[in-house]
Order: C-alpha cells, then structure tokens, then sequence
C-alpha cells in the first residue's frame, strides 16, 4: 500500500514563495505519475501540475504556469511543489496523489491520495 504525506504549508505573505513537500511511503514504479491539487473554500479540487516518477517529465495547468515547478527525489521518495509569488487566490489545502495516468491526474482522479496540507495567502 502507498501512503502520501504532504508537509510545509502555512501563513504566508502575498509575494512569498513557499515549497510544499509529498513524502512517499511504500514502492514506485516505473510508470507512476504523482500529481499536486488544491482545494479551495467552496470550490472542487483543482489540478494543478504532475510529473512522472521515471523520466521526470511534467505536466501543468493553465493555472500552474509561471509561477508554480514540481519536482521529485527519487532516492528520497518526495515530490515537492514549489510556489512562488503566491496570491491570496492560491488560499487552499493542498494535495499531492499518485497514479499511472497524467489524464487522470489531470481530471482529479487517482489510486491514492495525501491528507493535504493547508496553505494560507494574506493580502
């Protein structure tokens, strides 16, 4: 069984960079695509980028470009999520999650998810 863990959320300051960190526990494979969400007051979980666990490559929303970069440690079995210049609309608790299909992923969708992590943007 895969278990998600997400980390380093909290108050911040509009402007501020923040990196949010997805620790994996239990095995990867070759075709694992881990994903980053967000789910703010009153909306649906949105997609935000994913990234495959072999190879690296990656994939963001619209929402996501810019100013948002994932990426993983393979040896260190975490994904992490790196926010820069963050916007009191990115408010929300973020998720990462893990599946074999960056459509999937891409739609919410996936075998296994984390508890979230809270990240709050002030004005």
């Amino acid at each position: 069984q895969v278990q998600l863990v997400e980390s380093g959320g909290g108050l911040v300051q509009a402007g501020d960079s923040l990196r949010l960190s997805c620790a994996i526990s239990g095995r990867t494979f070759s075709n694992d695509v881990m994903g980053w969400f967000r789910q703010a007051p009153g909306k649906e979980r949105e997609f935000l980028a994913a990234i495959r666990w072999s190879g690296g490559s990656t994939t963001y929303a619209d929402s996501a470009k810019g100013r948002f970069t994932v990426s993983r440690d393979n040896a260190k079995n975490t994904m992490y999520l790196q926010m820069n210049s963050l916007k009191p609309e990115d408010t929300a608790v973020y998720y990462c999650a893990i599946d074999d299909s960056f459509t999937k992923l891409s739609r919410s969708e996936a075998r296994y998810w984390g508890q979230g992590t809270q990240v709050t943007v002030s004005s």
